[in-house]
């Protein structure tokens, strides 16, 4: 897909309904997406360009995790999310729920965490202090996965532990109020909790260790195959948007997506430049959704099984990727 300019990434959808019906009778669709979790895609969320892209009203609902999100979707009040994490999808697809990855929304290693109260002291020099002490991770996420690949690097038995599950915005109020040792978190809420502490592993360290953080945008398997050229012109919209972001990060693009996340410039500049959108062919090569994404998953999924938080991992997580609508967007 050749780099369109910015005015026209954000009114793309002029193009890409030319001539074209909306893909699906229904008259609007629901999509998840984070508070204070920055994306280019919010600045075409704001001018519109989805609903025009797809012909339809985009209703737009924010969730506290990825978990949420897969139980929005079983129910089917959501028909897409934006920036699902991949453990809180490996965790309900390997439940069974029948869901499917249509896009790589961002990798962010530097902006997922875990912080430890300053008050103890303790750095990956001495995290073996932590045994016995309370820590407050959001279950099921990609937080909590990251959490117990760095517990078990640094050989801190799960057992003892107090782990408590809370959303990472909580779980930086209570650890600004000393009611927790530790906290895991992402976006807004890891910056409010390095306030109160120090993270054990920086980004690139724990890519070392094999602890990638990335989201990806998913759908209900039936609402893909249903709705290929509506997932299409919506990947198409968020591509553009990434494209546009990427080429000179504007400053009114900066101003739209800040305003929409519910946080200041400043504060959205910053998480934002912990965050890579990889293009359309990035995403489809052999790193991303060629199967890396889905080696990934299983490896994500046994790492769940091990510390026995689900009971069992599926044989392959090749059928939980779809790069139809994706490979589309090349040719809008």
């Amino acid at each position: 897909m050749k780099l369109k300019s910015i005015a026209a990434s954000l009114a793309v959808a002029s193009g890409l309904m030319a001539g074209a019906s909306a893909a699906t009778a229904a008259d609007e669709i629901t999509v998840a997406y984070f508070l204070e979790w920055p994306m280019p895609f919010q600045a075409a969320k704001v001018s519109g360009a989805y609903d025009e892209a797809l012909g339809m009203k985009v209703n737009w609902v924010a969730f506290d995790t990825g978990t949420a999100m897969s139980a929005a979707m079983a129910s089917g009040d959501v028909h897409i999310s934006v920036s699902q994490g991949v453990p809180p999808f490996v965790v309900a697809t390997s439940a069974g729920q029948d869901l499917q990855i249509v896009d790589v929304a961002v990798s962010y290693s530097d902006n997922d965490n875990c912080v430890v109260r300053s008050e103890l002291e303790i750095d990956k020099n001495s995290a073996g202090d932590l045994a016995g002490k309370k820590v407050a991770v959001p279950l099921g996420t990609a937080a909590h996965f990251g959490f117990l690949k760095q517990m078990n690097h640094f050989n801190v038995p799960l057992s003892s532990l107090e782990v408590v599950d809370m959303a990472p915005a909580e779980g930086a109020v209570a650890l600004a109020q000393g009611a927790i040792d530790m906290a895991c978190g992402w976006g807004g809420a890891l910056r409010r909790m390095k306030e109160s502490g120090n993270v054990l592993l920086t980004g690139a360290e724990k890519e070392e260790l094999g602890i990638l953080v990335f989201d990806v945008t998913t759908a209900p398997a039936d609402f893909v195959a249903e709705n290929s050229d509506t997932v299409a012109k919506f990947l198409a919209v968020t591509a553009d948007a990434n494209a546009a972001w990427n080429a000179s990060q504007p400053d009114f693009m900066l101003s739209m997506i800040a305003k929409d996340a519910g946080m200041s410039n400043a504060d959205a500049a910053s998480s934002l430049s912990t965050f890579v959108f990889p293009s359309v062919d990035e995403q489809l090569s052999a790193k991303w959704l060629d199967g890396g994404a889905q080696s990934f998953m299983k490896g994500v999924a046994q790492v769940f099984v091990d510390a026995g938080s689900i009971p069992s991992a599926n044989a392959s997580y090749d059928g939980n990727v779809e790069t139809g609508p994706l490979a589309a967007v090349g040719g809008m």
